[in-house]
């Protein structure tokens, strides 16, 4: 058919508008944050993790009734609301009536319900079932002295969910936004089993939901488009890059293709600022101890002068100037700084110098019957891989080789390390560290109680240590509560359940193109906040 030349020219004009309104158009690409992890999950389980390279991924796919903003502090998470009755033992939370979980069925309480009972239920061997034991009889439940049902949790409707607790616990809506109190999809464990956290099993209620794991190379989350709050979430998916090589993350750092990456070498601190410019390189203090732990199960570590002498042996200043420079802090006390209301016990040899620490070092030794003229002093040291970590081994082991011992160090990867120390494997000394779950010493301090098998790697009991912390349970006086606490702890520094080594600090690369990631002391970094400029 012959078109009309007007009508010929107008479509023309049409065409080429419409084509250049498409390429002024801003992309719409997918935007893919890729984030380096620190270290491989051992799984992504919320029962059965208990590091924070498990938790930066589990929290971007699950939420719990709280959790953590930008900055650290606690807010509302699938509870859009809650109360707290009189006597403060129990809470009543609002579920969000748009919280639903990936395969588009709604978040109810019972989801909590069936999460809860599953820590607490001894068969499941939950890591982290501590935690809850604020819960009314979750303790005796998973302890095997109560039933599974009787746990103080319960389903008033499908969006309200009550729980009551054993005793006022002032941090308990802070513990609420910890990995281990989010809620679990019954339908996908029942169908699954353990494997309901593959992909393709795996349901989420979280802003992401994991779609590839590929094992020591790549994690993969994308948007979940029935969160709740998906309208507000920038990012479309997420790469976890699992490397625990740093000099191999910086690397990809500054190539851009890592666009977050946790943790650095810290001794290279001033060479990453003076290439990738300050505002790339980030170091801050967080509620988080570094420490060494001794198995106590077996001599030489069974004795505590020999532990007191190693730890009193260790120059903290140097390992926090040479190999952290200052980002990380020499620590004397298990509880670091910072927890409001509480004074931490210091070690009763903090205000010597280093040279007559190890004068007292080797007094204590050869009390003991090692060192010079005495039994052989062999150590072998384990940590998990990292540079950093390397470095402070080897550095402690040169210092305790100073004393005559003959020392060795070996590595396993993040997620072997901790489960080998979790499953009671039989060791010498061990790096560990720990991040305030909530911001209470009771948090610290309970790993070191003789039932604690999950946390307490060197296996130290102390009856009186466990009695105080008992008691500090059942006090309703917050002064006295932090009292028994100082005294308890006063007990592990005396004797060394563990030595403290640094008040640890967090170190981030963070590419200045990224949004909304800011330093916060529950090192929490949620991708649902993050975007790009």
């Amino acid at each position: 058919m012959n078109t009309p030349r007007v009508f010929r020219t107008l479509s023309a004009t049409l065409i080429a508008g419409s084509m250049l309104a498409v390429l002024a158009t801003p992309s719409l690409a997918e935007v893919v944050i890729r984030r380096g992890n620190g270290g491989e999950p051992q799984t992504l389980d919320q029962a059965h993790i208990s590091i924070d390279v498990e938790g930066f991924i589990v929290r971007d796919m699950f939420e719990g009734l709280t959790i953590y903003d930008p900055h650290g502090k606690v807010i509302p998470g699938v509870a859009e609301s809650w109360t707290l009755s009189d006597d403060g033992t129990v809470y009543t939370f609002k579920l969000r009536e748009g919280a639903n979980w990936s395969d588009g069925k709604p978040v109810t309480a019972d989801d909590f319900v069936f999460a809860y009972r599953r820590m607490e239920d001894p068969k499941e061997a939950a890591e982290y079932a501590t935690i809850l034991y604020p819960i009314k009889n979750a303790e005796a439940i998973n302890g095997g002295k109560a039933a599974v049902d009787t746990l103080g949790v319960k389903a008033v409707d499908a969006k309200t969910l009550e729980i009551t607790l054993e005793r006022p616990t002032p941090y308990f809506i802070e513990l609420l936004a910890h990995y281990a109190a989010l809620p679990a999809p019954s339908w996908a464990i029942e169908k699954f089993g353990g494997e309901w956290v593959k992909p393709g099993n795996i349901v989420c209620n979280g802003a992401f939901c994991m779609t590839e794991n590929v094992p020591n190379d790549h994690i993969t989350a994308v948007k979940n488009p029935k969160y709740w709050d998906e309208a507000n979430v920038k990012i479309d998916k997420i790469i976890y890059n699992p490397s625990e090589d740093q000099a191999t993350t910086e690397r990809m750092f500054e190539a851009g293709e890592l666009d977050l990456v946790y943790n650095f070498q810290t001794d290279q601190m001033k060479f990453l600022e003076d290439k990738l410019g300050k505002d790339q390189v980030l170091a801050f203090s967080d509620l988080a101890s570094y420490y060494y732990v001794f198995d106590s199960r077996t001599p030489p570590f069974d004795d505590a002068r020999v532990r007191q002498a190693l730890s009193m042996a260790v120059d903290r200043e140097f390992l926090s100037e040479k190999i952290f420079s200052n980002t990380q802090m020499p620590a004397y006390s298990f509880v670091p700084p910072g927890i409001p209301g509480y004074e931490s016990a210091t070690v009763s040899w903090a205000d010597l110098d280093q040279l007559d620490r190890e004068d007292k070092a080797k007094e204590l030794l050869k009390e003991a019957g090692y060192g010079e003229g005495g039994k052989p002093l062999k150590i072998d040291i384990r940590f998990n891989t990292n540079d950093n970590h390397k470095k402070v081994a080897t550095a402690i082991a040169d210092m305790w080789k100073a004393l005559g011992a003959e020392v060795t160090i070996q590595n396993l990867d993040v997620k072997s390390h901790y489960a080998y120390l979790q499953e009671g494997g039989a060791f010498n000394v061990a790096r560990a560290g720990w991040t305030a779950d909530y911001s209470d010493p009771e948090n610290f301090l309970n790993l070191l109680v003789s039932t604690n098998t999950s946390f307490n790697y060197g296996h130290w009991k102390n009856e009186k240590f466990d009695e105080l912390m008992k008691a500090s349970y059942e006090e309703r006086d917050a002064a006295k509560r932090m009292q028994l606490l100082h005294d308890a702890e006063r007990i592990a520094m005396d004797e060394q359940g563990l030595a403290p080594l640094m008040v640890h600090a967090s170190t981030w690369l963070v590419s200045n193109k990224v949004q909304g990631f800011a330093p916060n002391p529950a090192n929490e970094h949620l991708t649902k906040f993050l975007s790009f400029k």
